[in-house]
């Protein structure tokens, strides 16, 4: 039941009063200024307090921070609306919902963010909302399960090796099946380079935690066997 409870959560801490490196506020996206989010200046003082007041560990809060794969992502989208107008856009690991809320904005038909941390899925809802756009989030593991969408968007899903040994079958899969599908990527070593070709190369400012350079060069990529074109 920890759904409600997130929402509920955020939802407070957007409204609290006061300031502080641990509190949320409503910012524009560096390299996609278009879009707002409710980021932490200091998600891991964010992510301390929380559990302290929760009394239990909570997932690491990837959502209060605006990553660069999802930044350059959410950039292509809108630099090229055709490739979301008209379509159903599911992002998978949305976190804050940047890239959802990008594809919404290039005129999907329907977005779908997926991300298994309730306080991700309450961010994306909270985002959209600030947007004024519509995102169906849900917090389901779809790993295993049969996408069924036009536009997969994965935006810095690879950053982990464990995880990219699940995240790249999956949309493999989807892209036989004639899913059109779009990588978001710094380069964290996980790319299989034989089975990837690269669609555009951005210059994004960063602004997640721990990383030196101000600038992380980020490609976003498709699969060399995909396809596109609606399923059914």
């Amino acid at each position: 039941m920890r759904g409600p409870t997130a929402l509920a959560d955020l939802e407070r801490e957007i409204t609290a009063p006061g300031g502080g490196p641990d509190r949320l506020r409503l910012v524009a996206t560096p390299f996609v200024p278009e879009v707002r989010l409710h980021l932490a200046e200091d998600a891991i003082l964010w992510w301390a307090r929380m559990e302290a007041a929760a009394g239990h560990p909570l997932a690491p809060p990837y959502w209060a921070s605006v990553w660069a794969g999802g930044q350059a992502l959410a950039r292509h989208l809108l630099d090229h609306p055709e490739l979301a107008a008209g379509r159903r856009v599911l992002d998978l690991a949305a976190g804050s919902g940047l890239v959802a809320i990008a594809a919404a904005l290039a005129g999907a038909e329907r977005v779908v963010a997926n991300d298994i941390d309730p306080y991700a899925v309450a961010a994306v809802t909270v985002n959209a909302r600030a947007n004024r756009v519509a995102v169906a989030a849900i917090g389901d593991d779809l790993l295993d399960a049969t996408v069924r969408a036009d536009l997969l968007l994965a935006g810095d899903v690879l950053y982990e090796a464990a995880l990219a040994e699940r995240v790249l079958p999956f949309l493999q899969r989807a892209a036989e099946r004639g899913v059109e599908v779009l990588i978001g990527d710094p380069d964290r070593g996980h790319l299989p380079p034989d089975r990837l070709e690269v669609v555009a190369s951005y210059p994004v400012p960063t602004t997640e935690p721990s990383v030196d350079s101000p600038v992380r060069r980020v490609q976003v990529l498709r699969p060399r066997y995909g396809g596109s074109g609606k399923t059914r």
